[in-house]
């Protein structure tokens, strides 16, 4: 199992220590699954690639970019659970994206349990179980169904 938190967290070190700290993975593994969260060019455009500076808490990388780090480093140990607590939450739409494009392709034979207020990010999920104050369920069903508001059903996305 593997969490996805709303901070990322990055240690002082190097990228390939953050990625891979056991040293377990090939360069060609990680470099993999730095494409496919879309950093191979940014790690590859640093003077050192691999090898260059994180700075403690990953403060010379964005928000965005740290979450994708994180992503990465998910991807490379070949979790089956991945718990996405708020993980988008602090990071911009377009990174929003590709962490949506990357969770559908990569994770596609994986459970996926997403924590979220936007619809954006869990749109594409299998379903969708909507808590209410205090943990109770409003609702249960496919992100489709619940946008529908099919009769019976309490709540609607569209307050969000």
């Amino acid at each position: 199992m593997w969490f996805l938190k709303q901070d990322p967290i990055l240690f002082q070190g190097t990228v390939r220590f953050n990625l891979d700290p056991f040293q377990f993975y090939s360069d060609s593994e990680i470099q993999e699954a730095l494409s496919s969260v879309h950093l191979s060019e940014k790690i590859q455009s640093l003077d050192r690639g691999l090898d260059s500076v994180v700075t403690q808490n990953g403060e010379n990388f964005s928000v965005g970019e740290r979450q994708l780090l994180c992503l990465a480093r998910s991807m490379l140990r070949r979790s089956k659970v991945i718990v996405m607590d708020e993980a988008t939450a602090a990071v911009d739409g377009e990174t929003d994206k590709l962490i949506q494009a990357t969770i559908r392709t990569t994770f596609h034979d994986c459970t996926v349990l997403t924590v979220a207020h936007r619809i954006d990010t869990v749109i594409d999920c299998d379903r969708l179980l909507v808590l209410r104050a205090g943990g109770h369920i409003a609702e249960f069903g496919s992100p489709i169904s619940l946008l529908e508001g099919h009769p019976g059903l309490s709540f609607s996305f569209r307050q969000f």
